[in-house]
């Protein structure tokens, strides 16, 4: 096969490698989850809306009231069944929103504030020119109270638009709302803790803060059974009923008070002694102990994130569109939404006030220096995607249901989010389109080396000043990266002394399994002096990247391997494996392997002899400037 036949055949790898890995490993999982969730979403919000409007639509009323009891001794909480949804499954969505908001202000993205300003300010920018748009169209009366409708973003919706409509290559783009959706989750739960929320007891406010506090006083004190904090919160949550609170906020607040932090050193060390002593000693109650052990080098928080995420994604929320996406259109509700002030409120404050908004916001942030946003993301961009925001589905639902109390006022309101949902899709395609058309720049076209060669940084083979500069991304685990080993071996040797060779990490973890731990072990090496002789170890066993084979190699090659397996566990050197995937993808490559000669992306085959004419051009117009 040739080269070009391989490049051909890799381009359904390259599409599918979407450089996720410039992500933290949580980050990538919600992303993940979330774009999985948005098709059955759509299917259930449509399976609602056809069995509302269908001969068994008495049916679908009864199910949803139908009044369950729980009692326990004189004590008993009633609600029917789309409360026992909206208040209470719920409660477990907004707890895994707090969760990852935790996670990653404390030890993920979100570590740097500098980076945090501009979605946080787009996403407040999304709730304050939205409202300002409903109450000009329904300023008075009951209307006026679902002004809060339209504040909300339903982030399973907006990432599945965005891969339908959005930019090829959109990371940076994807990054940042979910940055905003973040930002905007949290203000959303504050204004239904706050503005719709029933006359308060203050007792069972009381009560629910004692049991927040000891969730958060279970973190401090380094407490690792989820049961606790599971506890803790069941009695929050119990007390916010109780309140006259929304329980959303209990939610929220509870998953960011369960501390996140990465894992310690000693209690990683102390895990493998057991995990080998079980090795050598199955034995029930050594089984046992290194169970537990395991358990809690991974925090609380990431634990719960790992079992809750799930469901909440892929059974939770889609009950819950099913339960409140169900309208009767029958006997003029449409005719009647057509002139409701509710409905266009809702309308024009999520299509034409959420892309306003997060635009305005986010643009003149960066215009006034205060906070920057992510490379490559111009105008057309950022009011795009805040256009995919208008999809508030889930979070607008739910505040139809506490703003009104007439079922004619939720009716149009549900009119107004549903169509809101198909319309924002619509207007962010035509953003996107007519911003290519502009000359918006596609995220995907650069062709620039974005990060110069370091010397002092990266991995070179060849002298650090030589006239010619050959920098390849790649991936260990990549066939085609393996075959270019003979190829850039080949041009060394051609060139000599005139060319240097760099290597940059460019892992496809979701093409490629095993890659990004094997950027790890080359890196975990680097460390010890032994870049290359992994590198080229790593290339040559392609089929053998398990963790257990990397530290095999680490003892072949000399190393220490306990500094090695302690840096692999830890992922020491992850930082420096995103930064070169970012530099990847702000340079255009979007897939492995993608090559660099003299700072310019290489377009064509990889083989030898087209690598080499391309270096000798630019050694051309190297000497053409120099005169040398």
């Amino acid at each position: 096969m040739s080269v070009q036949s391989q490049a051909d055949a890799s381009s359904l790898s390259r599409n599918r490698g979407v450089l996720v890995a410039s992500l933290s490993k949580p980050v990538r999982d919600f992303l993940n989850t979330e774009s999985g969730s948005a098709g059955i979403l759509l299917g259930v919000a449509v399976v609602a809306l056809l069995w509302a409007n269908s001969p068994w639509s008495a049916s679908y009323e009864d199910l949803w009231s139908t009044v369950i009891s729980v009692e326990v001794g004189s004590r008993s909480l009633s609600m029917d069944l789309t409360h026992w949804i909206n208040d209470g499954l719920m409660v477990l969505f907004f707890f895994v929103i707090g969760l990852e908001l935790r996670h990653e202000i404390s030890v993920g993205d979100l570590r740097e504030k500098r980076r945090l300003i501009a979605p946080f300010v787009a996403g407040l920018g999304g709730l304050v020119v939205p409202a300002l748009f409903y109450l000009l169209i329904s300023p008075s009366g009951d209307a006026a109270r679902g002004w809060g409708i339209v504040i909300g973003t339903d982030t399973a919706f907006l990432l599945g638009a965005l891969a339908l409509v959005g930019p090829k290559a959109s990371t940076q783009l994807r990054v940042f709302l979910l940055s905003m959706t973040i930002a905007d989750d949290l203000m959303a739960v504050t204004v239904i803790g706050v503005v719709y929320s029933d006359s308060i007891n203050m007792t069972a406010v009381v009560i629910a803060a004692l049991c927040l506090g000891t969730i958060g006083l279970l973190g401090r004190l380094g407490a690792w059974q989820t049961l606790a904090y599971g506890l803790a919160g069941f009695g929050a949550w119990l007390a916010t009923i109780e309140s006259g609170l929304h329980p959303s906020i209990t939610g929220m607040l509870a998953g960011l008070l369960v501390v996140s932090r990465p894992p310690k050193r000693d209690a990683i060390d102390q895990a493998a002694r057991l995990f080998t002593a079980f090795r050598q000693s199955p034995l029930p109650e050594v089984g046992y102990r290194a169970r537990r052990s395991i358990q809690r080098v991974v925090s609380v928080n990431e634990r719960f994130q790992r079992l809750l995420h799930p469901w909440t994604s892929y059974l939770i929320v889609p009950v819950f569109a099913l339960a409140n996406a169900g309208v009767d259109l029958r006997g003029g509700l449409l005719g009647e939404a057509l002139t409701s002030p509710v409905m266009w409120g809702v309308l024009v404050g999520l299509v034409v006030g959420k892309p306003i908004g997060v635009g305005v916001f986010a643009l003149g942030v960066t215009a006034l220096r205060i906070g920057t946003l992510p490379k490559g993301l111009g105008p057309g961009y950022i009011i795009g995607g805040g256009a995919l925001s208008g999809m508030g589905f889930s979070v607008s639902l739910l505040i139809v249901h506490l703003a009104f109390d007439s079922q004619q006022l939720r009716d149009e309101a549900t009119v107004g989010v549903l169509a809101a949902c198909a319309l924002s899709v619509v207007t962010g395609w035509i953003i996107f389109r007519l911003s290519a058309r502009m000359g918006a720049a596609p995220l995907e076209r650069a062709a620039a080396l974005a990060e110069p060669v370091d010397p002092d940084r990266d991995h070179i083979r060849g002298p650090v000043d030589a006239p010619l500069t050959l920098v390849e991304y790649g991936d260990f685990e990549c066939p085609f990266c393996g075959q270019t080993t003979d190829v850039t071996r080949s041009l060394r040797e051609r060139y000599g002394d005139q060319l240097r060779y760099v290597f940059r990490h460019l892992p496809l973890a979701d093409v490629h399994p095993h890659a990004e731990l094997a950027a790890e072990a080359a890196e975990a090496a680097a460390a010890q002096g032994r870049f290359w002789e992994m590198h080229d170890l790593l290339f040559r066993h392609q089929d053998e990247l398990e963790f257990e084979d990397l530290v095999g190699y680490a003892g072949d090659l000399g190393l220490d391997v306990e500094q090695f397996t302690r840096d692999l566990t830890e992922e020491s050197h992850g930082d420096r494996i995103r930064e070169d995937v970012a530099s990847a993808e702000a340079g255009g490559a979007r897939g492995t392997p993608t090559f660099f000669v003299a700072g310019t992306r290489h377009r064509g085959p990889w083989d030898a002899e087209s690598l080499s004419r391309a270096l000798d051009a630019a050694y051309a117009r190297c000497t053409e400037v120099t005169g040398r």
